[in-house]
C-alpha cells in the first residue's frame, strides 16, 4: 500500500469525528486501533521491500565491477612497464615457483584496489538506503501518532470537534515520494550497467553513478 493510500485511510477514520458524538459507531475505537496495527505491519513490509531492492542493486554493481571494471583495471595494472617486464621474464623462464611468488606478492594489492572500488560504488547505495529507511520510518511514525490520537478522540467523542481542525492539518502534511527516489536509484544503476564500452567511458560512468546517488541522497 502506498503512503498516500495509508494517509487516506487515516483521514477516513478522522472523518468519523466530524459528524459528532451521536453518529460515531461503537465499533469505531476498535477499528481505529486495528488500523494502527495495520500501519505497523505495512511499515515492516515497506522496509523489507526497500532492503530487497538495494540488495539487488548491490548485486548489480558487484557484477559491473567483476565483468566491466576489473578487466580494465587488470589491463592497466599489467601495462605498468615494471610489472609487465617482471611478468614477461617469469613467463619466459617458465619457473613455476617464481610465478607463484609473483602472484602471491601482487595478489593482495590487486584485491585491495578492487575492494576500494567496490566500497566507492557501494557506499553511496548504503547511504541512500539508510536515508530512505529513516524517511519511511519517520512518515509511518507520524501516521501512527495521528492514528493513536484519533483512537483517543473516538474514545472521548466530546472532544472531537474541539481538536478536529488541528489533526486534519497534521494529516495534510506534504511528504516526499519515496517511490520516485527508488526509481531514480534504479535508473542510476541501469545507466552504470549500460555505460560506454570504452575505457574512459566506463570510468566516467562510475563517477556519474556516485554523483547521482549523492544527489538523490542530498535531496531527501
Amino acid at each position: 500500500m502506498k503512503k498516500d493510500d495509508l494517509l487516506t485511510l487515516v483521514l477516513s477514520v478522522s472523518l468519523l469525528c466530524m459528524v459528532g458524538c451521536a453518529t460515531i459507531p461503537k465499533e469505531a475505537p476498535q477499528l481505529s486501533a486495528e488500523l494502527g496495527n495495520r500501519i505497523s505491519a505495512i511499515e515492516v513490509s515497506n522496509i523489507t521491500l526497500l532492503h530487497r531492492f538495494f540488495d539487488q542493486k548491490r548485486k548489480e554493481v558487484d557484477k559491473f565491477i567483476e565483468t566491466e571494471w576489473v578487466p580494465i583495471f587488470a589491463n592497466e595494472f599489467f601495462s605498468n612497464p615494471t610489472i609487465s617486464a617482471a611478468w614477461n621474464t617469469i613467463v619466459e623462464e617458465k619457473d613455476k615457483s617464481q610465478r607463484l611468488q609473483f602472484i602471491v606478492r601482487i595478489g593482495p594489492k590487486l584485491q585491495e584496489r578492487i575492494n576500494q572500488k567496490r566500497l566507492e560504488l557501494i557506499q553511496p547505495l548504503d547511504d541512500l538506503e539508510r536515508r530512505i529507511e529513516m524517511k519511511i520510518r519517520d512518515e509511518f511514525a507520524q501516521a501512527l501518532a495521528i492514528n493513536n490520537s484519533i483512537t483517543s478522540f473516538l474514545l472521548s467523542a466530546s472532544k472531537v470537534a474541539e481538536n478536529r481542525s488541528r489533526y486534519l492539518e497534521k494529516i495534510g502534511i506534504t511528504e516526499e515520494n519515496i517511490g520516485e527516489i527508488v526509481n531514480k536509484t534504479d535508473e542510476a544503476v541501469s545507466d552504470l550497467l549500460k555505460g560506454s564500452k570504452e575505457v574512459q567511458g566506463k570510468i566516467s560512468a562510475a563517477e556519474d553513478f556516485v554523483n547521482k546517488l549523492r544527489a538523490i541522497r542530498d535531496s531527501i
